[in-house]
């Protein structure tokens, strides 16, 4: 859902999820053009706990990096850009001090969006576009609907019985995707 009434930069939407009258809303930012993130379902919030859950462990154990839930991120020298993943993922080699106070200054190198019902195959497209532009390597679309996932940049359909790998980013990472559909 898009609320435009001018420009808006990553700083613009810091700002709004701090004040008192916002305290629960999030918002992403694609081109200055401000949208507000719904609150998760049950179910999506439940598929990418356990999608961050499988990635954690494997990167723990291969000190890869750092997965994240719901962190902002941004472009650097960008500043009408900043996504909210629910699920993400950023390489030891990437890896910054860790933002305390504000959204991380980078994108990362896998960003996963679980589709809501509420968002159209245009609008989740277009964030995963907008992640590849700013410097993420991969995306998974995750459709709980149809129990199904696209693997970006290759707009790779992964069907239900399928497997989402973690390519040159993750090596070695399989995850099936009866495991977040169970």
């Amino acid at each position: 859902m898009a609320t435009q009434e001018r420009a808006y930069t990553v700083d613009d939407v810091w700002r709004l999820e701090q004040e008192p009258r916002h305290p629960t809303e999030k918002y992403y930012l694609i081109d200055g053009e401000l949208f507000v993130k719904m609150s998760p379902s049950q179910r999506h919030s439940e598929i990418a706990n356990l999608i961050a859950h499988f990635l954690t462990s494997f990167v723990l154990e291969q000190g890869l990096g750092r997965v994240t839930i719901e962190c902002g991120y941004y472009p650097p020298g960008n500043r009408d850009c900043a996504m909210l993943p629910d699920v993400s993922f950023i390489s030891k080699a990437r890896m910054t001090e860790r933002a305390l106070s504000t959204y991380v200054p980078l994108m990362p190198d896998l960003a996963v969006e679980v589709v809501s019902p509420s968002q159209s195959w245009a609008q989740v497209r277009r964030k995963a576009e907008t992640y590849l532009r700013h410097g993420s390597q991969m995306v998974w679309l995750i459709d709980p609907q149809s129990q199904s996932a696209e693997v970006w940049p290759q707009r790779e359909t992964i069907a239900a019985d399928g497997e989402l790998s973690g390519g040159d980013i993750l090596p070695g990472f399989r995850l099936s995707l009866r495991l977040i559909f169970p």
